[in-house]
């Protein structure tokens, strides 16, 4: 245990924790960034998360308030960074009218989908907290910033003798800086967020890319040098094998670049690899944590039998009761029965069908749920939740969803009615519409419970607030889908005759499924691209098996390796360069203690490491608190008939200039960061 976070992870610390007054306020910034992340997350594939600007912006708004706490901002950020993350169930959930099935958006079964997949997320995560954040090493990113946050906001002194306003000062300096960025990257547009060099080599085509994210290099430093080269392992198998190997064996066709016809092969074929190897690697991930799980989920059922005395000398233990936990999963379990069945009933078919169909519907959503919950909540204490491949989560939960429709359809003879097609593909994605709710949820849930950990927040009160920022951002979800799609449409799907097309939210990660889903139910799915990366998964977990058993310290997780296949290098570069400026600065920063600080080497090392962590942690606060902001401009630009880039200074012909620019100030970045850490005081 760290000697900074030992005055927080204690159970005598007793504070207020879930007030009337904090779940109003979450409640508030779950509106705000529930509808945020849905517009991004339909107009460019991405989502942020929304936990650190929530605990900024509880801090600052409770600080008023004389009696408030780092518990309370912490209950706060939790329900409100819940909702935000929830938002990702329209990576898949358009789809339906892509393909025409709905018209619009039904609520209720909006609402339904979203609220029961997200609770079951929180519910499946709960035995997992005790593997994963207590007796794990994972470095959660965004947890440990998030806890800084709230640590520094407390101005409670840390134990190594700084004061709180000391650790202020780093976090403001870095999310100034990151904010700046920011505004002039996605606001102004002066900068560019990336740079490819792209090249070619006789037929084969690939790029040399760069990230210039100031928030995901913060991330990187924060998740260390392992997960960081594992990426780059991945990110060479995508660019410097495969895509150059599938370059070089193609044709361009007429019109196209070779950065555009390259960028197709990856997002076609590459991307499928890349799934199939996540695949592999999150069943290894579920089969690793079997024991613990287990581990965990006695030690839960021993906390029910407790006396309560007990309890509340081990309140940092405490989950939600088995009790709980079954009444909720009831609750949601009939709610999803009820929702498929209320789904189902437009296509009028015998009653012995059609709850054939609901029960299987749900049992997959909710046995695949618990799959990909184990995966999802790795993945976040891997890299972060925002940089964490939901969407390749969200392909499995597609290929599985339609294969056993597939079967069930096939059986009751389906497709020989009209639009048997169409139904088939709409209940595969309304059933990957829960996987995927569970997943995100899942996915930020062992951030949060990081967090809460850090600050000394009571688990099962934190599980609460996760389900009540649920039900909030489900509510959140359905009316909004609804005006951004009778204001813009999406690809296939024009609410309207005579719209512009060329205006609708592309919906790029739901355009990727629905293709999926139709191809396996038309027999077009590109099967081979999936069995590769399948083969490749099992590669390298024996690869990551067999350096751990003979080397002390190498390893290569495959998971993390799948995500540089799958994700976009420009996102991968910016993590990979902050893992090996952390490893680089170590190994000084050690060299150096060795000479001033002889009789505390430790200490010294620490010192500097929480400089640099609290810097870290204040890139990540200043571009996603700046993304939000520019979020809610660009709303409130295009509803009322604007732009969608309001705050643009130039225009695409400046972008190769952008270019250069991007990455100068990135250098200057990277090495202002350097020079910050390296230049710590002695303890």
């Amino acid at each position: 245990m760290k000697k900074d976070e030992s005055e927080f992870m204690s159970h005598e610390l007793r504070l207020p924790e879930l007030t009337v007054r904090g779940m109003l306020l979450g409640a508030v910034l779950t509106v705000i960034f529930t509808a945020s992340n849905v517009y991004l997350g339909l107009k460019v594939g991405l989502t942020f998360s929304s936990a650190i600007p929530a605990a900024v912006i509880s801090m600052a708004i409770l600080k008023m308030c004389k009696d408030s706490n780092i518990l309370e901002n912490n209950m706060v950020q939790t329900q409100a960074s819940a909702a935000g993350t929830l938002s990702a169930v329209i990576f898949i959930i358009p789809g339906l009218l892509m393909i025409g099935y709905w018209q619009g958006f039904e609520f209720w079964q909006t609402l339904l989908v979203s609220a029961c997949g997200g609770c079951l997320g929180v519910l499946f995560t709960i035995p997992l907290r005790r593997a994963m954040v207590v007796h794990s090493d994972l470095p959660y990113p965004e947890g440990v910033a998030a806890a800084e946050i709230l640590k520094v906001g407390s101005g409670d002194a840390a134990s190594d003798g700084k004061s709180s306003a000391g650790g202020l000062k780093e976090i403001l300096s870095g999310s100034f800086v990151a904010g700046i960025i920011a505004l002039f990257t996605n606001g102004f547009q002066v900068l560019s967020g990336e740079l490819s060099y792209w090249f070619t080599v006789g037929k084969s085509v690939s790029q040399i890319p760069l990230g210039f994210s100031t928030a995901l290099m913060g991330a990187g430093y924060l998740v260390g040098i392992a997960s960081g080269l594992a990426m780059l392992v991945g990110v060479a198998i995508a660019w410097f094998g495969f895509v150059p190997y599938f370059t070089a064996t193609g044709t361009i066709p007429d019109g196209k670049t070779v950065a555009s016809f390259a960028q197709g092969m990856w997002s076609q074929k590459v991307r499928l690899i890349g799934a199939g190897a996540m695949g592999v690697a999150a069943i290894w991930t579920l089969i690793t944590l079997a024991k613990p799980v287990i581990d965990g989920v006695r030690e839960s059922i021993q906390s029910v039998r407790m006396p309560q005395e007990e309890k509340a000398r081990h309140r940092m233990d405490i989950d939600m009761s088995i009790k709980s936990v079954g009444l909720v999963f009831a609750v949601m379990t009939i709610g999803l029965l009820g929702t498929f069945y209320s789904f189902m009933s437009a296509a009028s078919l015998p009653v012995g069908q059609t709850m054939t169909f609901v029960v299987v519907g749900v049992l997959v959503a909710i046995l695949m749920g618990f799959f990909v919950a184990a995966a999802c909540a790795y993945m976040a204490g891997l890299v972060g939740t925002s940089s964490s491949p939901i969407s390749g989560i969200g392909i499995l939960g597609i290929i599985v969803s339609s294969l056993v429709m597939l079967a069930l359809c096939n059986q009751f003879g389906i497709f020989h009615m009209p639009n048997g097609s169409k139904f088939a593909t709409a209940i595969a994605i309304f059933t990957t519409s829960i996987i995927l709710s569970i997943a995100c949820i899942s996915n930020d849930n062992m951030q949060d419970l990081k967090t809460g950990w850090l600050v000394g927040a009571t688990p099962w009160r934190q599980q609460v607030a996760l389900l009540i920022g649920c039900i909030i951002g489900a509510i959140v979800i359905a009316p909004v889908l609804n005006l951004l799609y009778e204001a813009y449409g999406f690809p296939g799907a024009m609410p309207r005759p005579g719209m512009d097309e060329a205006a609708a939210l592309s919906a790029p990660q739901a355009v990727l499924m629905t293709t999926i889903a139709t191809g396996i139910f038309t027999a077009k799915l590109a099967w081979e691209y999936i069995y590769i990366g399948i083969g490749l998964g099992v590669v390298l977990v024996v690869v990551d098996q067999l350096l751990k058993r003979n080397t002390k310290s190498l390893c290569l997780p495959p998971l993390a390796v799948g995500m540089g296949i799958y994700l976009p290098p420009s996102v991968q570069t910016p993590l990979i360069v902050g893992a090996i400026i952390g490893y680089i600065l170590d190994k000084k920063i050690r060299a150096r203690a060795a000479q001033r600080s002889p009789e505390d080497i430790e200490g010294d090392v620490e010192n500097c490491k929480r400089r640099g962590t609290l810097f870290a942690s204040g890139l990540i606060v200043g571009e996603s608190i700046m993304g939000v902001l520019i979020a809610g401009l660009i709303v409130y630009s295009v509803t009322g008939g604007g732009s969608e880039t309001p705050l643009a200074l130039v225009g695409k012909d400046f972008g190769p200039t952008a270019e250069n620019l991007g990455l100068l100030v990135f250098l200057c970045v990277v090495l202002g960061f350097s020079r910050y850490v390296w230049n710590t005081k002695k303890a």
